[in-house]
């Protein structure tokens, strides 16, 4: 097999520049160059993974095969190069000093002293040379931004390795355009350079993030001061669509630069499906879709990533439903407060994933307007859960219904948890958990899932602790609520649907989290469909009212 090389990706200046779409989009040019990628996540931050944290502090907590709960940029990963990802492609300190910590308890230092240096960079190079087996290109993306104390760690790790691999380092920068001189400044960039090259660490290449574009000036300027070739500093504008980044990138030849930086042959990406899913993106007809949830709102502004896989899946499937959506987040809260009405116009309600009881009424209500009125409903994860609870309420008319997780005392858990995962709570062990990862279901023939599946045995990603109460699933079922997908023992409930409604699906797993591109999910594909025609009838009741 060939030399293992590496794509170090940086951030400087600030936060948040997207250095995961980044790091993303130079896999996704690579592999389109038929190179075997993948790509790794450093996070600097004490915790072990991403699962105890706030999603409105951290966003979306990303869920992969194997059960990792992961900072959402493994999502984007997998997107991107269309590759399921191991929790092990997720690096944090809390991982590597929790290793490292244990392997002193047993001794495997030999009794000696254990040291920031060389100790816990080691560990660090040996967690990225473990993830990176079977591959060609490594892709790894230092979290945060250079200059912080706690990545520094992983810089000199970084830096280690790219003198022992072929390797090219990547600093992914912003130029802030100041409005009273009209001018982008190159001031902040060039003292994150400098930051960077203080721990021995000099980038290869320049992607510059600006709401407008790089001009030849400025790239002439950092060219200069920060001691780089002119060709080597990349645009990277602000878009309509992430999906256009890989594009953009190999307009600029980013792809052919970083292959002869590594030494490895030049070749044009076969990337002609990706380019035209970015070509249809955004036609067809126009929908509005409502999104209710309670993490919609951070402060004044509204959240864009704690449901950023939902949201994705749904563009991944408008191009095969040949629809344009419009995703309206609603928050759950709001629904408490003002009613139902402001989901008047929406063509189609999805609920997703969630814990804690602030907002449950609210998305309880949404439910049952989806239900009352045929909107199509998907529900997913948390949104199965309270379509059960709604529908136990309102069609069975089961008393106070409720899941245990919100109301311990309800007469009627139809929710509740299982034995197992109620030790785990009693002991405080909450990290790592759930049911997590890729869990098996078993589909009801001629159902209306197995129909958009086209098979009898799925897999889907799982994050949760509660589940349908089995003693309730008779009275269920004899007032019409269909499972029609449970575990291959019989005894979890993986679906359920209502045959007589327009589209009106859930499910207790998180299927956007294996939506791609190229390859969105079925059933995100149908939930667009029964949208679409949705609409479609609104219309042609209107003409027939009107004529």
């Amino acid at each position: 097999m060939r030399t293992l090389r590496f794509v170090f990706v940086v951030g400087g200046v600030l936060s948040g520049l997207g250095k995961g779409v980044v790091t993303a989009s130079i896999g996704n040019l690579l592999k389109y160059c038929n190179y075997k990628v993948t790509a790794i996540k450093i996070d600097p931050y004490i915790n072990v993974d991403a699962g105890t944290m706030r999603p409105t502090e951290h966003g979306e907590i990303f869920v992969t095969e194997d059960g990792g709960e992961i900072d959402q940029d493994l999502g984007t990963y997998e997107r991107f190069l269309d590759k399921n990802l191991s929790k092990n492609n997720n690096i944090t300190t809390g991982k590597v000093f929790l290793n490292v910590i244990q392997k002193e308890r047993s001794l495997e230092y030999n009794g000696r002293n254990v040291q920031l240096i060389p100790d816990i960079s080691d560990e660090v190079k040996r967690m990225i040379l473990e993830a990176s087996k079977n591959c060609e290109i490594s892709l790894v993306e230092i979290g945060g931004t250079t200059g912080d104390i706690e990545n520094l760690v992983f810089l000199h790790a970084i830096r280690e390795l790219s003198e022992e691999y072929p390797s090219a380092t990547v600093m992914v920068s912003y130029l802030p355009f100041l409005k009273n001189v009209g001018e982008l400044k190159t001031k902040p960039t060039q003292h994150a350079v400098s930051r960077l090259r203080e721990v021995g660490l000099f980038p290869d290449f320049l992607v510059i993030r600006s709401e407008s574009g790089i001009d030849e000036v400025r790239k002439d300027k950092l060219a200069r001061l920060c001691f780089l070739p002119k060709e080597n500093i990349i645009g990277d504008p602000d878009v309509e669509t992430i999906y256009e980044i890989p594009l953009i990138f190999e307009e600029q030849k980013f792809h052919e630069k970083i292959l002869r930086k590594l030494n490895l042959p030049v070749r044009k990406p076969a990337n002609d499906e990706w380019k035209e899913f970015v070509k249809k993106l955004g036609s067809g007809e126009k929908l509005k879709i409502g999104l209710v949830g309670k993490y919609v709102k951070y402060g004044n502004s509204e959240h864009k990533d704690v449901y950023i896989s939902v949201v994705e899946a749904v563009k991944h499937a408008s191009v095969v439903a040949g629809v344009n959506p419009e995703i309206v987040q609603v928050s759950s809260l709001n629904i408490e407060k003002n009613g139902v009405e402001i989901l008047n116009e929406l063509h189609g309600i999805i609920v997703p994933g969630g814990f804690g009881s602030s907002g449950i009424e609210g998305k309880i209500e949404a439910i049952r307007y989806a239900r009352e009125n045929n909107i199509p409903y998907l529900g997913l994860c948390l949104g199965m859960q309270l379509a059960v609870v709604e529908f136990a309420r309102n069609v069975c008319k089961l008393r106070g219904a409720n899941s245990t997780e919100f109301d311990p005392n309800t007469p009627n858990p139809v929710i509740d948890i299982i034995p197992e995962q109620k030790e785990l709570i009693e002991k405080k062990m909450y990290g790592a958990t759930m049911r997590l990862g890729a869990w098996t279901a078993v589909l009801k023939r001629n159902s209306i899932v197995h129909k958009i599946y086209g098979k009898e045995k799925i897999s889907e990603r799982h994050r949760h602790r509660y589940e349908v109460n089995p003693k309730y699933i008779e009275v269920l079922e004899k007032s019409g609520l269909v499972f029609s997908g449970i575990s291959p023992d019989g005894i979890l409930m993986e679906f359920i649907e209502l045959p007589e409604h327009r589209f009106f699906v859930a499910t207790q797993a998180h299927p956007e989290f294996k939506s791609r591109p190229t390859k969105p999910h079925p059933l995100f594909v149908a939930f667009l469909k029964a949208c679409k025609e949705l609409k479609n009838g609104r219309k042609k009741r209107r003409k027939t009212l009107i004529s």
